[in-house]
């Protein structure tokens, strides 16, 4: 009597490719096994988290290609919508059970509600061997600790112990599994979930190969001026790989095997373009390992708990200018409208506009982190809380609360021309270069009405009552 074929199951999460994929690999071991590929939508989960329409759309056409993908290597996806992930968890394990499978895998996420669905999940009585792996970071959380064994709170002592523990550590990319069985036959009209449907832009096309021949173009082509360019928003001096890399098209290991593979010396020179960006990978670690090492973040709480006693600015009037770039402060208007139209924005403008929410317009940091995470393409709650914390000064290793960017010396400094300012903002593109930063200086000199409007602020107002803000805050904590 011929033995029962194992069957094996790969729950798949943030990690939505074949190759250099540590669960699926693992899943893939025993070349007899049969194994079969889950994916678990939770749109009223993903509601609550504010993912964007476009992120979701985009996991969405990545699925189409996962699945084209692993019926070549005769593995089958099944995809499931539930409301929450708990929800998911139960139908997967109710899913693995009916199918006798001997063993589930699946690669670790780190956010807080995912991992009490995982705890959860492997607490459960089920019969079955659980793998879990670390994917997502080049590092797992945890193991970058000082000589405390605590989690870093500074990000330069941080990058020194990850580079030292980096060395030792194989980061090697895995090959895509070999093919299992005859390819399999997949429906023509599929309809993995259902989601809004929204246009992604064409800048950020589908797919394994696209992702990589993207990563591999910025490795040959960009990275040596990447320190240079990075800054500069109207030119395409970053690897807009972020959008990839938050839903797992790309792995962390393959960014960094590719950019050794350029440039062997990446860790000898860290005044290099190939460093600057090998430095932006890691901050992607810290803020993760933040997560896990202080759970109130995940909870919309400030690092620095003396700033939940400042007294924010509550006009809805001034957010939604913001929102829709209608400040009068033409970078910050050029950024948010790249946004609100793209779902994706240069980094250095991130830093900007959110300063501007914060420290000029005095709004609290989490509208502003949670409207960008309702618009971006890219959206990660780690890279987005961090970032959010770093500029309004609530953060670990954050920018100094008394350190308030000028919105016009910023845009002056990185877009001195105004080419990305007309570019988003046509109503702009009369001003000559000499007033792009100050257009209603040139329209009064020149008698000429701008349908744009004028500054909702006094950036020199804006920066003492700011400072009052945090001064009053900081003083209200020590009452308590």
């Amino acid at each position: 009597m011929a033995a029962k074929q194992v069957c094996h199951v790969i729950w798949f999460r943030n990690d939505l490719r074949v190759i250099d994929n540590k669960a699926l690999s693992s899943a893939c071991a025993d070349p007899h096994a049969k194994v079969i590929a889950l994916f678990t939508a939770t749109p009223e989960q993903w509601q609550q988290h504010d993912v964007s329409p476009r992120q979701i759309a985009f996991i969405h056409q990545h699925l189409v290609e996962l699945q084209r993908s692993l019926a070549e290597l005769g593995i089958p996806l099944v995809c499931q919508t539930k409301a929450n992930f708990m929800d998911a968890a139960k139908w997967v394990l109710n899913y693995a059970k009916e199918h006798q499978a001997q063993a589930l895998f699946f690669n670790r996420q780190y956010e807080w509600n995912e991992k009490q669905r995982d705890e959860w999940l492997v607490k459960q009585p089920h019969g079955m061997h659980i793998h879990a792996f670390d994917d997502f970071l080049l590092l797992p959380p945890g193991s970058v600790t000082n000589q405390k064994g605590e989690m870093y709170q500074v990000y330069t002592p941080f990058r020194r112990a990850f580079l030292t523990q980096l060395t030792v550590t194989d980061y090697r990319s895995l090959r895509a599994p070999e093919k299992r069985a005859e390819p399999l036959q997949i429906a023509e009209n599929l309809t993995l979930f259902p989601h809004e449907p929204v246009d992604i832009a064409p800048h950020f096309p589908i797919g394994e190969k696209a992702a990589l021949t993207r990563l591999r173009h910025f490795c040959t082509q960009h990275v040596t001026h990447y320190l240079q360019d990075r800054d500069i928003p109207s030119i395409s001096g970053t690897s807009q790989l972020s959008p990839y890399l938050a839903i797992g098209v790309l792995s962390p290991r393959q960014c960094l095997n590719r950019l050794q593979a350029q440039n062997p010396q990446v860790f000898d020179y860290p005044d290099s373009g190939a460093f600057t960006w090998l430095n932006e990978l890691i901050w992607r670690e810290f803020y993760s390992h933040l997560l896990v090492a202080f759970p109130r973040l995940n909870r919309h709480q400030p690092f620095i708990q003396w700033t939940q006693y400042i007294h924010w600015n509550n006009s809805s009037t001034d957010f939604t200018a913001w929102k829709t770039g209608q400040t009068g402060y033409p970078i910050v208007d050029a950024a948010m409208r790249q946004l609100n139209q793209t779902g994706w924005m240069h980094n250095r403008l991130r830093m900007i506009v959110a300063s501007f929410l914060v420290k000029d317009l005095l709004i609290d940091w989490r509208k502003g982190e949670k409207y960008f995470m309702s618009q971006l393409i890219d959206g990660s709650l780690a890279a987005n809380n961090g970032g959010w914390q770093w500029s309004a000064s609530t953060g670990v290793d954050a920018s100094p609360w008394f350190r308030i960017f000028n919105p016009t010396t910023q845009g002056k400094k990185f877009d001195s021309q105004g080419v990305f300012i007309r570019h988003w903002l046509p109503e702009l593109s009369l001003v000559p270069d000499k007033y792009i930063h100050n257009p209603h200086e040139w329209a009064s000199i020149n008698n000429v009405t701008l349908n744009y409007p004028t500054p909702i602020v006094d950036h020199k107002q804006a920066r003492l009552a700011t400072l009052a803000a945090f001064e009053a805050g900081k003083q209200d904590s020590l009452k308590q």
